[in-house]
């Protein structure tokens, strides 16, 4: 049976925490057991640059800290491709060539570029104040990023589906011109992964400083545990479960045994107090050995570069001759 391929990419632009596990790295993790797809990862470290500019050894340390984030959980870069967007110079030329298929009025109906927008005309501000062409052309260096290695799926939270589809329709506009060349790519939306709460109730987020970072510390991990905010309901008054984020965290990390007894106990009355304290349990048992695995790859960074170098000749082995294909045809 041939296999689907299957892409996913995730910014190094701060520090992985729960958030980032749950809607994106888990999820992302359990498509690569599935059989019928080839699955490929990368480190989208040049669509950060939009957002990380000026300090060098910490993008090369965020850029580090997903792959090994990615590795000590579990990834296995025999199995799947897993490379570092920047290592392969493809993308780049594809990006150039598909940018020139693009029109304006297409990344203007980007919801990310809107948003901006709409966010300088409410505060009076020049429409594009902030805006550079990075940000600008996001879109179009994601769709190289799918269509050069003739993806079938993406998987994406609901936010990013737009993306899928100026790729499919940047592909659609390169194979009206010179004939079926670019695989249509279809997105695959992760329904189970809805917004995980903050330390405060808003969303988990860098931008509101209210993450639980995934490999924090146990001192720390219980200390952040203890400052999520829950409701002022006594100890033994009945508790549900489906409203309750600490509910959430446990489920995800303890075994169904255990969620079955805590769902109990919150019917029978339990204290917030004591959740946090079980949950701390669970979640530390469950991040200790990625937590070292995780220190060990960020302690030789020579042995995360070897293996995405490794990861990006495999990739080159797809992007070098399709792109000869592709610039064939165009005239080059």
């Amino acid at each position: 049976m041939m296999k689907k391929s299957i892409l996913t990419g995730i910014k190094p632009t701060g520090q992985i925490h729960l958030g980032n596990y749950m809607g994106a790295i888990k999820p992302a993790l359990e498509l690569a057991k599935i059989q019928e797809f080839q699955a490929t990862y990368f480190i989208a470290d040049y669509h950060a640059l939009t957002k990380m500019q000026n300090n060098a050894q910490e993008f090369r340390d965020l850029s580090n800290g997903v792959a090994a984030t990615w590795l000590a959980l579990g990834l296995n870069p025999e199995q799947v491709i897993f490379y570092r967007q920047s290592d392969v110079p493809e993308i780049f030329e594809m990006n150039w060539i598909l940018s020139c298929f693009a029109s304006k009025g297409l990344l203007n109906r980007a919801h990310a570029y809107k948003a901006i927008v709409e966010d300088n005309k409410k505060l009076e501000k020049d429409p594009d104040f902030g805006v550079n062409m990075g940000l600008f052309n996001y879109p179009i260096l994601m769709a190289a990023d799918i269509l050069l290695f003739k993806t079938q799926v993406v998987p994406v939270g609901k936010d990013q589906v737009q993306h899928v589809e100026i790729a499919r329709d940047l592909a659609q506009s390169f194979n009206r011109h010179y004939g079926e060349t670019f695989l249509l790519p279809e997105y695959k939306i992760q329904e189970d992964t809805a917004v995980l709460p903050g330390l405060d109730g808003r969303k988990m987020s860098k931008s509101y400083q209210n993450t639980i970072p995934l490999f924090a510390e146990p001192k720390k991990l219980q200390k952040l545990i203890n400052k999520i905010k829950t409701d002022s309901l006594p100890p033994e008054a009945p508790k549900d479960p489906e409203t309750s984020i600490l509910f959430r965290l446990y489920a995800e990390f303890a075994s169904s045994q255990e969620v079955q007894e805590m769902k109990e106990q919150y019917g029978n009355g339990i204290g917030w107090g004591e959740v946090k304290k079980e949950l701390f349990l669970v979640m530390n048992r469950f991040i200790e050995e990625p937590r070292t695995k995780y220190h060990e790859l960020m302690s030789s960074p020579e042995t995360i570069d070897k293996i995405l170098k490794e990861g990006a000749e495999k990739a080159r082995v797809m992007s070098v001759p399709f792109l000869q294909e592709i610039k064939e045809k165009i005239g080059f």
